[in-house]
């Protein structure tokens, strides 16, 4: 890395020290020669330059990360390719990440990790919006500048490497997988749920100090998160339920970075506001002008090819030089103009009274000498102005539409320019507090000159659309595609079908992603099957009729019910049932009994077969078998219970 400080990568950005080093790139503190401000420069390893595949992927992802404009992502103001490879050129970021913070053993409180949490998802749904998957949320991923504001790093960085077939050092994987998705460890496609598993993660550990499913190695910890739900920890307090939401091992019932946000949003309420986080920063990073940084200085003495200027003088000297005369200039601007109207125009210091005029005439010449002097000091004053303004460096004006007002202040301040909010008006695409407009926008202007900015105030707010005769998906879409977020409550309707919309609050007009509870019919309240037992058929048809039930009659043998009278019913008493179903009211036929039939004269084969068929069967035989039967006991018309004994008498 030290080789690479001095270089000046694509005539603009001239490398000045080293920030720090990762598994895929070099990371360092550069100079943008043309709008005069600080960023940081990732400069890609070397072993990527032969990847065709690689560099492919990283072009398309570049433009796209280039494009997101949102105050939690890392802005990409530029990017490009040197002779040793792919770079990025990315805001400066110097409040650390929050891997930084929990290596120093800090542990968030639920209100820090809801804050962390909130910003992270805000930025992640502004991605996902754009069709970005970052694929590796994990702390060195979520950096801060020095005022706490949060940002994400690396989009699309991650996904080229995915597809690169040069590899990180060993240990490298076993990070990402650590804050891994099912889906990543199955192959699965990827979408913007990915990152809500990552991020849950990733606030549980900043919480706790532990990751989930952590193993000793990529595979077991990728392995054990499929299909198994997450066990959140008592200290996340209130965040519990919506983190173990957010890491569902099902996508399908995972929260999305949106619904996140929002509910994240909603508990806030309930916690208290959180304190300041204990930011770990970087070691001071060496201005481009430190004279102890030989690096720098170094750097300043080349042009963009890297030979000197030639001029013979160090930066020393022309400090100096310069330190001078702005000396020279303040004190041209505050000392006394030296002259005195009242008294040097009428004597010299030193000199005797002059003999006194007449009235009349001094009155006549000192009109004169007053004019002639008052015209010297406008006249030289005028010159002091001139050469003063003459002095005053000029600037390029930095390009401030896409960032927040705070930081728009800080480039501004890096060319010694002011920034005044001009107006503040709705805008669609644009997230509150955002630059979408400054005047002046192009050309140079001298330091201390002011830019006047228009802040977003966000989407305007927008009517609730009416939602009275449509049925739970139709209103759905309509509220989504007004900017609205459904939310829906059932509700029992004696008179409307299930799922027609009963209500929606609240009306009017409302900000765009505000939340609007949808009534829906759950169709009528189900109905308790009274008790019909030992009632006639026809008293029970009017005692399911009363709670709105139907009845249909059928019969059964009953042993202890009489017949006629109800023996229960399906469903069974007590049971719920559908308004207007049919309930089968089960009526007794009495006992089950058989007749036993005239036998005399048949063979015994022939009397065994008629008894069989009438439900009964032969118990004994008296008599000689091949005989005709003569009687039966029970005797002939006798009853007897279904399948009862009878005895055949032969002779």
């Amino acid at each position: 890395m030290a080789d690479q400080v001095g270089r000046v990568l694509g005539g603009r950005y001239r490398l000045v020290a080293a920030i720090g080093s990762g598994g895929s790139a070099n990371v360092l503190l550069a100079e943008d020669v043309t709008l005069r401000r600080r960023v940081a420069v990732k400069v890609l390893r070397p072993g990527l330059v032969e990847d065709e595949v690689f560099l492919r992927r990283f072009r398309a992802e570049a433009q796209q990360a280039a494009a997101l404009n949102h105050t939690n992502i890392m802005r990409v103001y530029d990017w490009g390719e040197s002779e040793d490879g792919p770079y990025l050129v990315l805001e400066l970021l110097e409040g650390g990440s929050l891997r930084d913070l929990l290596d120093q053993g800090h542990r968030l409180s639920p209100s820090q990790a809801l804050k962390v949490g909130f910003e992270a998802a805000c930025g992640l749904d502004h991605a996902h919006r754009k069709g970005l998957v970052h694929r590796d949320i994990k702390p060195a991923n979520l950096l801060f500048d020095d005022e706490g504001r949060l940002a994400i790093a690396d989009f699309g960085i991650a996904q080229a490497l995915a597809e690169a077939a040069w590899t990180e050092p060993a240990g490298a994987m076993l990070g990402t997988a650590r804050y891994a998705s099912p889906e990543q460890a199955q192959g699965s496609p990827l979408d913007g749920k990915t990152d809500v598993y990552a991020l849950a993660l990733v606030l549980i550990e900043a919480v706790s100090g532990q990751v989930p499913f952590a193993g000793d190695t990529a595979l077991s910890t990728l392995m054990a998160r499929v299909g198994t739900p997450l066990e959140v920890p008592p200290e996340l307090g209130a965040l519990a339920p919506i983190v173990e939401q957010a890491a569902s091992p099902d996508s399908t019932d995972r929260l999305d970075a949106r619904r996140l946000a929002q509910a994240l949003d909603r508990a806030a309420k309930t916690l208290p506001a959180p304190a300041p986080l204990p930011l770990v920063p970087k070691e001071p990073l060496p201005s481009s002008g430190d004279p102890n940084g030989a690096a720098v200085e170094e750097g300043r003495e080349r042009d963009a090819d890297g030979h000197g200027n030639g001029d013979g003088k160090g930066d020393g000297e022309r400090g100096k030089a310069g330190a001078a005369a702005r000396t020279d200039l303040t004190e041209s601007l505050t000392r006394p103009v030296p002259y005195d109207v009242e008294a040097d125009a009428v004597q010299e210091v030193g000199e005797e009274p002059a003999p006194q005029a007449p009235a009349r005439k001094r009155r006549r010449v000192r009109p004169l000498w007053v004019a002639v002097a008052l015209l010297a000091v406008l006249l030289a004053a005028g010159a002091t102005y001139a050469i003063a303004q003459a002095r005053i460096p000029s600037h390029p004006v930095p390009a401030l539409r896409g960032s927040t007002l705070e930081q728009a202040r800080a480039i501004a301040s890096q060319n010694k320019l002011e920034v005044k909010v001009g107006a503040e008006r709705f805008d669609e695409a644009v997230a509150p507090g955002v630059v979408i407009d400054q005047d002046p926008a192009l050309g140079k202007l001298r330091e201390g000159d002011t830019i006047k900015v228009v802040l977003s105030r966000g989407p305007p707010p927008r009517p609730v659309p009416e939602l009275a005769g449509l049925d739970q998906r139709g209103a759905e879409e309509r509220l989504s595609q007004s900017g609205f977020v459904p939310k829906v409550v059932r509700q029992f309707s004696e008179d409307q079908p299930s799922g027609a919309v009963l209500d929606w609050s609240p009306r009017g007009e409302q900000p765009k992603g505000a939340e609007i509870a949808l009534t829906v019919s759950g169709g009528p309240a189900p109905r308790k099957v009274p008790d019909v037992s030992g009632r006639s058929y026809e008293e029970a048809a009017k005692a399911l009729a009363a709670v709105g039930l139907k009845a249909s009659r059928t019969e059964a043998f009953s042993e202890t019910v009489p017949p006629g009278k109800v023996i229960g019913s399906k469903p069974a008493s007590g049971s719920d049932a559908a308004r207007d179903s049919t309930v089968a009211v089960i009526v007794s036929k009495g006992p089950d009994v058989v007749a036993v039939p005239k036998l005399a004269g048949k063979a015994v084969p022939e009397a065994q077969a008629a008894l069989a068929q009438a439900g009964l069967s032969v118990v004994n035989v008296y008599g000689p078998l091949n005989k005709p039967v003569f009687t039966t006991d029970p005797a002939a018309g006798a009853t007897l219970k279904r399948g009862a004994g009878v005895s055949l008498y032969t002779k």
